[in-house]
């Protein structure tokens, strides 16, 4: 009798257990998202209907899918193919509107007003989101991610790595890097050469001298890792979104992911080992002024209260090594991209570049002086931002403009979209026309600087802004100094989003000795 008391006891509690279990999990996939999404569209914030588990996933990766099979036509209107649910549903929703991913609201925002706010805010009210596993093995819990306290710490080591004083110490590994990219081009004269991996290979080798003060060759397997991870990224551009499945199920690349991981945290274990036993043959405690050495120093610090751990080392070097290379080598791209079917404009920027250096190497004070490139890389930055998405997250209820936001949404921000809204920029929109930045970015829109985002806004815009730029403008003029470029009759345009916007099918140029 007390067998089947205790059986009875054990089965009334699985039973009870289960039943609840069942009911948190029918409220997190139905019951929830319906209620998210009557409380939304009670305030006019429409959208496609919550699908049980999957949300909208499958719609868009089908847009997707669609868009990326073949080329497009050589114009800038890229809005459509780039982010082609943002683009049908904001027609359809109006300029805010809320999608699901999974059992997840994303709220997808392109009024400028309301980014502004979003994006300016400082009391944590929109942290970045959690990211997708696949995403987090690239970015670890970097600077990127991280949010708080952690955050506040190591944006002030990245303020104090890319300020301007530190910023002039590595123009000349730049130049030296950029001399060693022009030298392989001389084999491509009066032939096609595939540029966005050339810029891929400089950005590698410039953050690599840089920040780390190791050559190409030597961050190599961080570069080839890199690259692996990102090719999985846009295999996997929306995660697995189903609520319970991720945690039980693990796919190929979920293993592939964490196997280059782990195989790039011993990679940069290896940097940091170098440079300690460097520190121990010169002079003790010294690890260097570069990126890595000041990750270092606070590694070793002693004050508890400013020391980070290896893995906050780790995370850091990843976060910057793909900010840096990645971004950087997606803009000079479609710079490259942009002059070489507007010769016009290229000859403008040679004449600007040659009548300031002529052919002597460029110098931090003549790059400031460069109105017209300047001019030239805004404009390209409107049409093809190397980041043409940026996200944040609710975590509590609260008001944003007009609307009650409810708690546990992630926020959307298409920076595309509002760089392709002709309400902003005019009618021409679609157009590459540099002069609209004659006047600086302030004046260029309807919407002054608010709408103009290549690298976000407010506290937590890109630490490494003026390090890409520094390098974009750079590489252009020692390429102009040497190269006329037009555009060869093999290039398909197919622009795409994994981390930064890049070609899908590369940027094949024909290059012209001057």
């Amino acid at each position: 009798m007390a067998t089947e008391a205790l059986m009875i006891y054990v089965s009334t509690f699985v039973c009870i257990f289960s039943i609840a279990a069942l009911v948190r999990y029918i409220n997190k996939v139905w019951w929830k998202p319906l209620q998210i999404q009557s409380v939304l569209r009670s305030q006019g914030v429409k959208g496609p209907s919550y699908k049980f588990l999957h949300g909208n996933v499958k719609e868009m990766d089908s847009m997707k899918k669609k868009m990326n099979s073949s080329p497009m036509e050589l114009s800038h209107r890229i809005f459509p193919r780039v982010l082609p649910h943002t683009y049908q549903w904001t027609r359809l929703y109006g300029k805010n509107f809320v999608l699901w991913k999974g059992s997840i609201p994303e709220f997808t925002v392109t009024e400028p007003d309301l980014i502004k706010e979003i994006m300016n805010n400082k009391d944590g009210t929109y942290p970045k989101p959690e990211l997708p596993s696949h995403v987090k093995n690239l970015f670890g819990d970097g600077m990127a991610v991280t949010n708080g306290t952690k955050w506040v710490k190591l944006r002030k080591l990245a303020n104090h790595a890319f300020n301007g004083n530190s910023l002039r110490i590595m123009i000349p590994a730049m130049i030296t890097s950029i001399e060693t990219m022009l030298k392989r081009w001389e084999e491509h004269e009066g032939k096609d050469i595939e540029v966005f991996q050339e810029f891929k290979v400089l950005t590698s080798e410039t953050i690599s001298r840089t920040a780390f003060g190791s050559s190409y060759l030597e961050g190599q397997k961080i570069f080839n890792m890199l690259t692996k991870m990102v090719m999985i990224i846009g295999r996997n551009p929306n995660g697995n979104k189903l609520p319970g499945i991720i945690k039980i199920f693990r796919t190929t690349d979920d293993t592939e992911s964490d196997k280059h991981t782990e195989e790039l945290r011993k990679c940069i274990i290896e940097l940091v080992k170098k440079r300690e036993e460097e520190a121990r043959r010169g002079q003790a405690g010294f690890y260097g002024d570069d990126f890595l050495g000041q990750l270092m120093k606070l590694y070793h610090e002693s004050d508890k209260a400013k020391q980070i751990t290896l893995d906050d080392l780790i995370d850091e070097c990843k976060t910057f090594y793909i900010a840096g290379q990645e971004t950087t080598s997606c803009a000079l791209t479609w710079m490259i991209f942009l002059l070489a079917i507007n010769t016009d404009w290229q000859e403008k920027v040679r004449e600007e570049v040659l009548e300031q250096f002529d052919r002597k190497v460029p110098s931090p004070e003549g790059i400031a002086r460069l109105k017209t490139m300047n001019m030239t890389i805004h404009e390209s930055l409107r049409l093809y931002p190397p980041v043409p998405v940026t996200s944040r997250e609710v975590q509590r209820g609260t008001r944003l403009g007009k609307l009650i936001v409810p708690a546990n949404m992630d926020i959307f921000i298409p920076v595309l979209a509002l760089h392709s809204d002709p309400q902003i920029w005019g009618d021409d929109v679609h157009q590459f026309r540099p002069e609209r930045f004659e006047g600086g970015v302030a004046k260029a829109s309807n919407d002054n600087a608010s709408a103009f985002l290549p690298f976000g806004l407010g506290p937590r815009s890109c630490v490494g802004m003026n390090f890409a730029v520094s390098e974009i403008k750079i590489a252009l003029a020692m390429i102009l100094q040497r190269y006329r470029f037009t555009l060869s009759p093999s290039y398909l345009h197919s622009p795409v989003a994994v981390i930064g916007m890049c070609p899908q099918y590369g940027l094949q140029i024909m290059l012209q000795r001057l």
